[in-house]
């Protein structure tokens, strides 16, 4: 990871001690898991007593996964089971971030869920966020999954620095990609899109580009008055309500 990569990427939070197990008022449990080159990974999961959809989370590249506790408790109140785990260097997680770094986070994730807790891939969507959209579309590409979630994504990190800088080329100085739009045409599940009308940080231009070139089934559902950071609780009960009918869709509860 390069000196730009650290300003302009990855902005891992080191991890709080608190007891966020009794905090989180659900059935948390902590979880050490290997990545798929064997690095160390924490992460939550939190199951319902009734199996049905299980929602792998893949953050996106600011915090850990502590800043992410409240809507978690949404998503678990909407029904959902769910794996949060943080990349590697956020957190408890051991390592330091990198693009490869990151996508062998997400297969270890996904395996730990096949291997450990035995969940189909029937049950299985993945779900990205900023950041994490990339990656749950490269992992995608590279596990079955009953459907994909990208909220606030954006077509490759070239795309989001000629939006930021004025067209220059930043992203030649970087050490990183995330080229998610070359991913999308080559994948045929069950894909939602959202994305705030008012993100200051991925403009909703970029997303509708990131849309364009998917492949069907595809859907593109717009949050009013959202900015990045705050479109769950913007989107309210209309937002998760549009979760729950994607997952129930592709899951086949």
């Amino acid at each position: 990871m390069g000196l730009l990569d650290q300003i302009f990427v990855f902005h891992p939070h080191p991890w709080e001690d608190r007891d966020w197990v009794q905090l989180s008022a659900m059935p948390l449990e902590e979880v050490w898991f290997p990545a798929k080159d064997g690095e160390k990974l924490f992460g939550w999961y939190v199951e319902q007593p009734v199996p049905g959809a299980m929602l792998l989370w893949c953050h996106g590249n600011a915090g850990n996964m502590t800043h992410r506790l409240e809507n978690l408790q949404a998503l678990y109140r909407l029904g959902l089971s769910v794996f949060l785990f943080d990349y590697r260097g956020y957190g408890r997680s051991r390592g330091r971030p990198s693009e490869e770094g990151f996508y062998s986070d997400a297969v270890g994730a996904y395996d730990y869920l096949v291997r450990v807790r035995r969940i189909k891939s029937e049950r299985t969507v993945i779900f990205g966020r900023s950041l994490g959209a990339a990656v749950a579309g490269e992992l995608a590409k590279l596990r079955p999954a009953a459907g994909l979630l990208l909220e606030s994504c954006f077509p490759s990190i070239e795309a989001v620095a000629r939006d930021h800088y004025m067209g220059l080329p930043l992203h030649w100085l970087l050490g990183t990609a995330f080229r998610l739009e070359e991913r999308l045409p080559h994948l045929s599940l069950p894909k939602l899109f959202i994305h705030g009308d008012r993100d200051q940080i991925i403009p909703i231009a970029l997303g509708r580009r990131t849309f364009a070139a998917s492949k069907p089934p595809k859907e593109f559902y717009t949050v009013r008055g959202a900015d990045h950071n705050n479109l769950p609780f913007i989107g309210g009960k209309a937002y998760f309500s549009k979760l729950a009918a994607f997952i129930n869709s592709v899951v086949g509860r």
